[in-house]
């Protein structure tokens, strides 16, 4: 309410039991005071009366702390409307003694002040089990009762409103979307007992329904307040509840995309499953097919062996196909995805093994490669007939086109081309300094 204390003023002569007796002009002006500070209460009292959340309140099943507090605030505001009318009362006595005469007299001046600013007003106890059935107050002590009644009042009926105007809306939003998500889910096979996202569709929505019913009943269970608040209700409705529900939500409604999304791309991703597998299974007989190969033109070699292509793999590509013509999308998006990967790391796989089986063949290349570079160098320079290195070229020769081939013999018998040409490559290098066989 918050209206300003009237005050009578000072002066005049003698006394009375709240101070000086206050002259004429000093007696008008507390009435006129008086009477507008009635209209200011007057105004937020039936402003109070009004309030949506206060009508609600009266009409709500309320439980718990609400019912508590809005028991109490009842009783507050049947008190507010009696120290009201009893301040009333007191102005008009006033205002009567101030009419008995134009120019009051000493003993008029004395009543009004005794009634402006003594403890004129009788007022009802301080409630239930109060220790005093009745009491005397000023009109000022009468103010500052009234104004500390109506703003805890307003703040129980600001707190409720504030709450039953953010938190049921929100909550029922929340709920519809709820309830599209889990028709979605139903027609993709998410279902509760059958999958994780459909229990948690059914919890939230379980939740959404009692916390709804919580939030009519009792919401000023759902009210922070905020410290040290001036303004009577101030605070925030608490959310916290709705929040986490609100994101749960939204984790399974991704969910559930992803299994549409994999309804919509199974057909393909099954396709590229299967041409991953079968590279990685012609990969593997190429590296099978080269090891025989190995084995055969290679001695003293350790080939690795090949492994054969992975059955169980493509039993459980098959029962993806199979999830697929029968609709079971959420049963087959967590074993797409484990497939892929597996098939990725398969053809993996199969390379490393071609790449380990064929690596002696590489050997041989590249010990073949190198001899044929050093030949056409020094044919070049016109030492291809050179005796020694005639020799020694026609023996790597032989060890590298012989099958098996010992590359361990042959790298040898590069290296000794390798030496005897770079020897006769050397300037001033005669038929002595290269060296025998």
């Amino acid at each position: 309410m918050g209206v300003a204390r009237a005050d009578p003023g000072a002066g005049g002569s003698g006394g009375t039991a709240g101070g000086p007796v206050l002259d004429r002009d000093e007696a008008d002006r507390a009435l006129a005071r008086l009477g507008a500070e009635r209209e200011a209460v007057e105004t937020s009292l039936l402003a109070l009366q009004d309030h949506a959340g206060r009508r609600l309140l009266e009409g709500a099943e309320l439980t718990g702390t609400t019912a508590e507090r809005w028991r109490a605030t009842e009783a507050d505001i049947t008190r507010l409307w009696g120290y009201f009318d009893a301040y009333s009362a007191a102005v008009t006595e006033a205002r009567e003694v101030r009419a008995r005469r134009r120019w009051p007299g000493r003993e008029e001046l004395a009543a009004l002040s005794e009634l402006l600013r003594g403890a004129s007003v009788t007022v009802p106890g301080g409630g239930p089990g109060a220790a005093v059935l009745a009491e005397r107050l000023s009109l000022t002590e009468l103010v500052d009762r009234m104004n500390t009644l109506y703003a805890e009042s307003l703040a129980v009926v600001v707190a409720a409103d504030a709450v039953w105007s953010a938190l049921p809306a929100r909550i029922d939003l929340l709920a519809a979307e709820q309830r599209r998500t889990r028709s979605l889910a139903g027609s993709v096979g998410v279902l509760p007992g059958e999958h994780p996202a459909g229990d948690d569709l059914e919890r939230i929505g379980r939740v959404l329904t009692v916390l709804r019913e919580q939030v009519v009943s009792d919401p000023l269970s759902f009210w922070v307040a905020s410290d040290g608040g001036a303004t009577p209700g101030a605070g925030r409705p608490d959310t916290r509840r709705y929040d986490r529900e609100a994101r749960a939500l939204e984790e399974v409604r991704r969910e559930i995309e992803a299994v549409l999304q994999v309804r919509q791309d199974a057909e393909a991703r099954l396709a590229r499953l299967r041409d991953v597998l079968s590279r990685a299974d012609r990969t593997l007989a190429e590296a099978r097919t080269a090891r025989g190969e190995v084995l055969a033109k290679i001695a003293a070699s350790e080939v690795p062996a090949v492994s054969g292509p992975p059955s169980a793999l493509k039993e459980q590509v098959a029962a993806a196909a199979d999830h697929r013509r029968h609709g079971r999308w959420h049963r087959l998006s967590p074993l797409l995805e484990a497939l892929e990967r597996r098939a990725d790391d398969e053809l993996e796989r199969a390379r490393a093994s071609l790449t380990a089986v064929t690596a002696p063949l590489a050997v041989r290349a590249e010990l073949r490669g190198r001899l044929d570079a050093y030949r056409a160098k020094v044919s070049r320079l016109g030492l291809a007939e050179d005796p020694v290195l005639a020799e020694r070229y026609d023996a790597a020769r032989r060890v590298l086109w012989s099958a098996p081939c010992d590359l361990r013999v042959a790298e040898e018998a590069v290296l000794r081309f390798q030496r005897a040409a770079a020897e006769a490559l050397a300037p001033g290098a005669g038929d002595d300094g290269r060296g025998g066989a």
